[in-house]
């Protein structure tokens, strides 16, 4: 199993396209040791082109992250697909 540099997880009862829960990146500065449970906001998607399912970007009620950030946090997995960042 490998370590990520962000939390990354699913949300319960959300099917994704590949048919499991729906997969997401929780990116929050109240969010940097290992979570089981994180509420927060959805605040856009990675929209993977050669893929068949999306990334949810999540984060605290109270932050604000632009594209730039989300890619710079995100790139360590999303490098190896080709994806357009969404803001919601």
């Amino acid at each position: 199993m490998g370590i990520y540099p962000i939390n990354y997880g699913f949300v319960s009862g959300v099917i994704g396209g590949d048919g499991e829960e729906q997969d997401v990146y929780i990116i929050s500065k109240h969010a940097i040791v290992p979570l089981e449970i994180f509420e927060g906001m959805l605040i856009a998607v990675i929209r993977r082109k050669n893929d068949n399912e999306d990334k949810w970007i999540v984060t605290s009620e109270d932050e604000f992250l632009s594209k730039k950030e989300i890619f710079e946090k995100t790139w360590f997995l999303e490098q190896y697909f080709d994806s357009v960042i969404e803001l919601l």
